[in-house]
């Protein structure tokens, strides 16, 4: 793609879908610091793409701050900032140590596991439940219709899905408010509707199952895989912390997203942007460019995996905390964790946005119990 087409690339999302993808980290960054001339508000290209479009549900307008600029993402991010702001750290070190070590008891006297199914996603889904106050009952139909929406298959039922199990814990949580995520959306000084209170609270299970998920596993993939890297973690002279970096940098659990929309053609690096068609950020491909000229990510926190400009994820450090001891949780309990099949044999998921692992089946040998703190 750089060959042929520099730093900017037209692709199709979907069938008949026409996009740009951003491969050039500065062009990237241009982007991120323009909403004006860039805005993520896509009503100007939606308004003439296919109702059953399978990209349209996570794409699409909402009232969330994701999907709007200006005074009305200031308001949206005001209420999830300050949601965010009273996690307390310890807690969730707490939370996660709790979950994870119910979660490798579970299945460390068999000597094997698929650590997505059996430890990644239920970690991050039960601890992403603690945050937002949500029963278990409704946070599994939420996390099914957000994971059809990234897949692309049969994605307009599971954006509904979603909307409707978050309107659920809504209404329970104003009866029942509790310490949580939720109830402080509610209680926040912007008086949000419950349409908006739900869209903000759908973005934070958009970003808090999924993206997290991956990005543990795929930290996971290359401790287990990279043999130099893998001896250095357990052996202690690499952090985790090295390795969540390396993976943002070369694997990030979303390869391309941050979408924008602009309202008029525009003419950026010798390539004119239609307007009302969507400019994708390849957070992949812009952290790989050859022009940042740097194959050492140890210690560098310069990579584009939480987005950037006004819309930078604001729960990035929560992301790296949880990610981080979620690693460590599994690692010193099963210190000998090795590959269960061939690294070539791993295989992805679908989905034009996220990188996503279908299994990572390990082998270690058959444990004790651990002891819970």
């Amino acid at each position: 793609m750089r060959e042929q087409y520099g730093s900017l690339v037209p692709v199709q999302l979907a069938p008949g879908v026409p996009a740009t993808l951003v491969i050039g980290y500065y062009t990237a960054l241009r982007i991120f610091n323009d909403p004006e001339r860039f805005p993520a508000d896509p009503r100007g290209w939606q308004q003439n793409v296919a109702p059953d479009c399978p990209v349209l549900p996570l794409m699409q307008w909402r009232p969330n701050a994701r999907r709007n600029d200006g005074a009305v993402h200031a308001r949206y991010r005001q209420a999830i900032v300050a949601g965010l702001a009273d996690v307390v750290p310890y807690r969730v070190h707490d939370t996660v140590e709790q979950v994870a070590v119910q979660l490798i008891n579970s299945f460390c006297e068999d000597g094997s596991a698929d650590l997505i199914r059996q430890y990644a996603f239920p970690l991050t889904f039960a601890v992403l439940n603690v945050l937002m106050g949500c029963p278990t009952e409704i946070a599994q139909r939420a996390a099914a219709g957000m994971a059809a929406m990234f897949e692309g298959v049969d994605a307009e039922r599971g954006g509904r899905v979603l909307i409707e199990s978050l309107l659920e814990l809504i209404d329970l949580k104003r009866t029942e408010p509790g310490d949580d995520v939720t109830t402080r959306i509610i209680r926040h000084s912007t008086d949000l509707s419950d349409s908006e209170i739900v869209n903000q609270v759908a973005t934070l299970y958009g970003a808090g199952i999924e993206p997290l998920q991956n990005l543990i596993v795929n930290a996971l993939r290359v401790i287990l895989t990279d043999e130099q890297f893998g001896g250095s973690v357990v052996g202690g002279s690499l952090s985790t912390r090295d390795a969540l970096d390396e993976v943002l940098f070369n694997d990030p659990p979303m390869a391309n997203f941050c979408f924008t929309f602009p309202r008029q053609p525009i003419l950026i690096d010798d390539f004119w942007l239609p307007a009302n068609q969507p400019v994708v950020i390849s957070l992949a491909g812009c952290n790989t460019d050859p022009v940042i000229g740097t194959d050492q990510h140890i210690g560098n926190r310069a990579h584009l995996a939480f987005g950037g400009g006004p819309h930078l994820c604001p729960a990035n450090s929560l992301a790296y905390l949880i990610a981080q001891d979620a690693i460590d949780q599994l690692l010193d309990g099963l210190p000998e964790l090795r590959l269960g099949v061939p690294a070539a044999e791993l295989t992805w998921r679908t989905g034009a946005f996220h990188r996503a692992l279908t299994a990572l089946p390990v082998h270690f040998p058959a444990s004790p119990p651990l002891t819970s703190v």
